[in-house]
């Protein structure tokens, strides 16, 4: 499905093509959705009726930072907030080349901070995201760190966009078995998003920050990505670190697999293990 059809260039079509993805999938008919704004931002509440109201995820969609959003992430967001038991929270940050680093990562901070102030106990409260989504959930991870906050409970990386550089070796050993993620595209996004930064700057790139003191982390990747290494790196990094770290390697599965949650078993199984991993560490 994927590789009979262009690749996208430029925001808009990137934009347009993941949202098209998103409508097509719809959300779950059981799940209750609520419009809201987290400081001007636009934010969606969902909940199933296996939520728990004291639990929250806060879910933060990929797209290379340059595209994605609520309704392109609807159902991966719905589903994991199921097999959490959670409501899930996901945000719908500003995007590059409009809005450079560090616009997400204040966006996002905002809010966890929101989430704090209804309530929510940092030890009820799981982030995760996809690919950017990845990086962004460490990027919070790291920042609330800094700044001597209370951490979530634990975090969910799936095929996170984690050496901005596109240094792993898979990004040439599985480009030819990648449908999605290149590395000439990941560098134009980079840079889109970097806002002059260096790109192996660890706030661009967090698999090159200091990692002590972050919560347990999930981090799920398809053996048929060009990102298989920023994963596998990453889980070395954060274990040498001191995280407790997981990496579970999906075999044939390709970048960002559980978004195609209706159409694929392993995209099924692999957000219940993401659950099952929130619902041990949360509250």
């Amino acid at each position: 499905m994927l590789t009979s059809r262009p690749r996208p260039t430029g925001p808009e079509e990137r934009r347009q093509r993941l949202d098209a993805f998103g409508q097509a999938l719809g959300a779950p008919d059981d799940a209750r959705l609520e419009t809201i704004e987290v400081a001007g931002i636009p934010a969606e509440w969902s909940t199933t009726p296996e939520a728990e109201a004291r639990r929250a995820v806060l879910y933060l969609h990929g797209g290379g930072y340059m595209a994605g959003s609520i309704v392109s992430h609807r159902y991966v967001a719905v589903e994991i907030g199921r097999a959490a038991q959670a409501r899930t929270l996901a945000l719908g940050y500003r995007l590059a080349p409009e809005h450079p680093y560090p616009a997400q990562l204040e966006d996002t901070l905002a809010a966890y901070s929101k989430l704090r102030d209804q309530g929510f106990a940092p030890s009820d409260i799981a982030v995760g995201g996809d690919s950017a989504g990845g990086n962004l959930t460490l990027a919070l991870l790291l920042a609330l760190r800094e700044r001597g906050l209370p951490m979530p409970a634990c975090g969910w990386l799936i095929s996170p966009w984690s050496d901005l550089t596109a240094s792993g070796a898979t990004m040439q050993s599985k480009a030819a078995v990648d449908p999605m993620i290149s590395k000439p595209y990941l560098l134009e996004l980079a840079h889109a998003f970097s806002g002059g930064r260096p790109i192996a700057d660890p706030l661009i790139s967090p698999q090159f920050a200091d990692l002590a003191g972050l919560p347990p982390l999930l981090i799920q990747v398809g053996s048929d990505e060009t990102l298989l290494d920023d994963a596998v790196t990453l889980a070395g990094r954060a274990g040498a670190a001191g995280v407790a770290v997981t990496l579970e390697v999906w075999p044939d599965m390709i970048h960002a697999f559980p978004m195609f949650f209706p159409q694929v078993a392993a995209s099924r199984r692999a957000t219940e293990h993401a659950g099952a991993f929130m619902r041990r560490h949360m509250g």
